[in-house]
């Protein structure tokens, strides 16, 4: 069962050829505390006699001294090597073993099962192929076993051995264990686990664990050992996405520039085009480089330096992509969030994220559930707790290459870092719908109808749209007195940004009263109404991921509140166009001054209305003494920054 060979006597050089060539295999056990999950490791490794005697020796005399199970040996002892683990008789770290057999290759990590330490076994099962999620037969299935059970699927385990331990005292018993299968099974449904196996076992003694066991003649499938060398993991590898995080940019000599990192996903070969993110520059592969020499090709988790036909400027925290199969850039999205950390998440508060190699600071700014793990119900929640599971919104200063993690492990995960301590207190999955929904009124505020009316979000994200439009959306609200030249400072910007290759919408305020919003009058509430209307639009076309721009009086400041609350603040720029009522009179070309001052217009704004200014705008624009190209290029100039991928 080891890994020995008679090839070792004959040909040394074609063992270590095999030995190499061999798949390795990552897998977990997990479950609820003193569910026998080192135990089940000792013993496997015990019974594949890959135990050396030394190890066996001084496992026997720690048997005599913290040994738990009355016996000689005991097998937990393999894994448990913390002296408070072996006190306790219980696991508090990972523990991970390596072994091989003369099929493949495995990396064991040994999982805690106490809840208190629910951060340590999502570390472990970050990197796994497989879990084996044990339960004890007497006890059947736990709360920690569905808190596994969801977090294996979370982490995007695909394949999951159920093994029910300490069937020697349940006598053995086949009612017992299809009890147990029903009620795993039954709880399992509502959890994305496609390859799951049911295993009895009794790991103390042995039985199914490396050999068929006597005892149970009922269980007709394969032992423990058989599973784990012939479960199929070739086709789990994402070779479909190329991602090439870059770690480290390596410059021997002036003539070798190579950029070093471990392809995350996908397929490389010389030849190939790439695209560096977030530059979008392109060039070609030259060459891959290893240490035994070049490769045709790179696989992951290869670490390779790859060289480029181009001199362009690629740094740490970049990633290199085809440019056909692009990730999402974005700077805001949601995802699900194991937290870690004693101090409970507050939304708001300022934390590191890291990505990749790319490490970048941002805010939790939402949490907008949280998972009970017994039921799998949703639940309302502002802050998530040590060991808690929820779905949280985050805003980043600087966009990150991303996928969904469902979609692309590598790059869909990430960790939480607090900045203060510098101690990872999260671990995210980026969700594959990440819907931006800003601060809106109440629907019962805005509607009369009194059908139920929710929300929907399709399938296509904002930051998706934006990726395929290369541009992040905003709404530039212009904002100043009738004449100030807000509608032709939009004017002049919407042909600017389409010249520069940017998608831009101009919603005009005269257009929109002769059609949308031709039922409404000029009064304070038929003017709010407007505004309302108005920033509504906006929203729907920045979700199409389109930069819009709103000329519009907006006299009122509380208004102009709102409309920001529906856009949502980070899509909303205001922009105040200060030109003094004089000027404004003097470019009147409509005569609506002159009809107002004479009484033929009511309410008009600067005359018979008020005008509050906007009392820190994002940008204040003096028409005065500039043109209307001076002002559109100082607008352009501080949009620019915002707008660009």
């Amino acid at each position: 069962m080891s890994h020995q060979s008679d090839l070792i006597a004959t040909d040394i050089e074609a063992y270590l050829a095999q030995h190499e060539r061999k798949d390795l295999l990552r897998f977990l056990t997990c479950g609820s505390v003193d569910d026998g999950k080192s135990t089940l490791i000792g013993r496997l490794l015990y019974d594949s006699k890959l135990i050396y005697e030394d190890q066996l020796e001084a496992m026997k005399k720690d048997s005599v001294r913290h040994g738990t199970t009355d016996t000689e040996f005991d097998p937990a002892l393999l894994t448990d090597g913390l002296k408070a683990e072996r006190e306790q008789g219980i696991t508090i770290d990972v523990a991970y073993r390596y072994f091989s057999t003369a099929k493949r290759k495995f990396i064991i990590a040994d999982t805690p099962g106490h809840e208190q330490y629910t951060r340590n076994m999502a570390t472990g099962a970050s990197t796994c192929d497989l879990a084996i999620i044990l339960i004890d037969a007497r006890a059947g299935v736990l709360t920690q076993t569905r808190r596994h059970s969801f977090i294996a699927s979370l982490l995007g385990i695909k394949h999951i051995i159920v093994a029910v331990n300490k069937m020697d005292l349940v006598d053995y018993s086949q009612e017992v264990f299809e009890r147990i299968v029903t009620d795993y099974t039954d709880f399992a449904a509502r959890l994305e686990l496609s390859d799951v196996h049911f295993l009895p076992i009794a790991a103390l003694h042995g039985d199914n664990v490396v050999h068929k066991s006597e005892h149970m003649p009922w269980y007709t499938g394969s032992p423990l050992m058989h599973l784990l060398e012939h479960v199929y993991i070739a086709s789990d590898a994402n070779l479909i996405d190329f991602r090439f995080p870059v770690q480290y940019v390596n410059r021997p000599n002036p003539d070798f520039r190579g950029f070093c990192g471990t392809v995350a996903s996908g397929v490389v070969r010389p030849g190939d085009e790439v695209m560096v993110f977030p530059s979008r520059k392109t060039s070609r592969v030259k060459a891959i480089h290893t240490f035994e020499g070049e490769l045709e090709q790179a696989l992951p988790p290869l670490a390779v330096t790859l060289t480029l036909e181009d001199e362009i400027d690629v740094s740490r925290g970049d990633m290199l992509v085809h440019p056909n199969n692009i990730p999402l850039i974005a700077t805001r999205f949601e995802a699900m969030l194991v937290w870690m950390a004693e101090e409970p998440l507050r939304p708001g508060r300022q934390y590191f994220l890291k990505q990749t190699t790319n490490t970048t600071p941002g805010v939790i700014t939402d949490v907008r559930y949280r998972i009970d793990v017994n039921t799998l119900h949703r639940e309302d929640a502002a802050q998530l707790a040590l060991n808690e599971i929820g779905r949280c919104a985050f805003a980043l200063e600087k966009p990150i290459a991303c996928d969904p993690y469902r979609k692309n492990r590598a790059s869909g995960a990430f960790v939480v870092i607090d900045r203060l301590t510098n101690n990872t207190v999260g671990a995210g999955m980026i969700i594959d719908r990440k819907p931006e929904p800003p601060a809106q009124p109440d629907v019962s505020e805005r509607t009369r109808s009194q059908a139920p009316i929710r929300a929907e979000t399709g399938l296509i994200a904002v930051a998706e749209r934006e990726t395929a439009l290369r541009q992040h959306a905003l709404t530039i609200w212009l904002t100043g007195l009738s004449g100030s030249g807000k509608s032709s400072l939009a004017e002049r910007l919407e042909r600017r940004l389409h010249t520069e290759g940017f998608h831009a919408c101009r919603l005009d305020g005269d257009n929109l009263r002769l059609g949308l919003n031709r039922d409404l009058a000029f009064s304070a509430a038929d003017r709010a109404e407007n505004i309302r209307r108005i920033a509504e639009v906006a929203r729907l076309f920045n979700q199409a991921g389109l930069i819009v721009l709103a000329p519009v009086i907006a006299p009122f400041h509380t208004d102009r509140q709102h409309a920001a609350e529906i856009i949502g603040a980070a899509r909303f720029f205001e922009v105040y166009v200060d030109t003094p009522l004089d000027v404004c009179e003097e470019r009147d070309v409509k005569g609506l001054y002159r009809k107002a001052r004479a009484g033929e217009i009511a309410d008009f704004t600067g005359i018979s209305a008020p005008y509050e200014p906007p009392p820190a705008p994002a940008l204040r624009l003096t028409t005065v003494g500039h043109t209307v190209e001076e002002s559109t290029d100082l607008l352009f100039r501080s949009i620019a920054a915002r707008i660009r991928l």
